[in-house]
């Protein structure tokens, strides 16, 4: 009941932080928090309840910067229509991957390494046709209005992105709570005892990824309208995979809150090492593998789960 209480008390917090400062810094910082949250959130639904560790989580991320993009630009989709649109396209290209793999079977290593390799081919499509802006990546024109989906004030994003975690955080408490959740979490404890009980792996996880990539959708069209550009190395790159598995195993896997306490901690984490370095390149991953490493190894229920065994000792 503790965690419940500290999450709801953050995600408070959080929500009036534009009321509290107007630095720039800190409503980049907590907004940049925010997005990452949203995309830890999706990788939690399939990694933290389903137990499918994807290291891939970016052609969702980037599918739904890209689509969103290319609409916009290529064919003149009005931005909010677009988006709705990118959403769908991950949420389908998540069922598609889903039924593909976990028809053979694939789980652990092999999935990881499966996810791994659509978004690199991914991002190599994307880098090698005109179409898709090639190696310039896609840029959207700068058109300040609710009915573009711009806001001159980074507060109206900085809200929308709080809302859309506060969703993300509805979505998990309701994994929790539903039977497709408690489905999911049976497979993910016990696959073959689920299966005995009637339950339905491929369909279960199927939706599962496809709920994940839309989930991860939502965030890549919100992070292409807050910069209005993307190139396949932002968005398909290995870095919001790996951003997007940290964040909830450093909060806690499988909870509601801790992909947003694990983003914030990994961003803070993040601007200490470019500051103590001057912002050497690539130290970020470095940085990651190794919080990964140690993650795992102390803390493999994350600092929820710190926090839970305290409070029963």
């Amino acid at each position: 009941m503790r965690h419940w209480v500290f999450g709801a008390a953050l995600v408070a917090a959080l929500g009036v932080v534009p009321l509290v400062t107007s630095s720039e810094f800190w409503l980049t910082f907590f907004l940049m928090a925010l997005l990452f949250a949203l995309l830890g959130q999706s990788w939690n639904v399939l990694g933290g309840y389903g137990g499918q560790f994807s290291f891939g989580h970016a052609l969702f991320f980037g599918l739904g910067a890209y689509a969103t993009g290319i609409l916009q630009v290529r064919h003149g989709v009005p931005a909010w229509p677009a988006a709705i649109a990118a959403i769908a396209i991950a949420a389908a290209v998540g069922a598609a991957l889903g039924a593909l793999v976990f028809r053979y079977r694939l789980r652990g290593s092999y999935f990881a390494l499966v996810t791994l390799a659509f978004a690199e081919v991914a991002r190599i499509l994307v880098a090698s046709f005109d179409y898709t802006g090639s190696g310039f990546g896609i840029l959207i024109a700068l058109a300040p209005g609710a009915g573009n989906f711009q806001f001159a004030d980074r507060r109206v994003f900085y809200w929308l992105a709080w809302a859309l975690v506060c969703l993300g955080c509805l979505v998990a408490l309701w994994l929790e709570r539903s039977r497709f959740g408690a489905r999911l979490i049976a497979i993910r404890e016990n696959e073959a005892a689920a299966q005995a009980l009637g339950i339905d792996p491929l369909r279960t996880k199927t939706l599962a990824l496809a709920l994940s990539g839309a989930i991860a959708g939502v965030a890549g069209v919100l992070y292409m309208q807050i910069f209005l550009f993307a190139d396949s190395h932002i968005a398909f790159g290995p870095t919001m995979s790996v951003e997007a598995l940290l964040a909830p195993i450093i909060g806690g896997l499988g909870t509601a809150f801790g992909p947003l306490l694990g983003a914030i901690l990994l961003h803070a984490l993040g601007e200490l090492a470019r500051h103590a370095t001057g912002g050497a390149p690539g130290l970020n991953l470095v940085l990651y593998g190794v919080l990964l490493i140690v993650m795992l190894r102390f803390l493999p229920d994350g600092i929820t789960g710190l926090a839970r065994r305290r409070a029963r000792g």
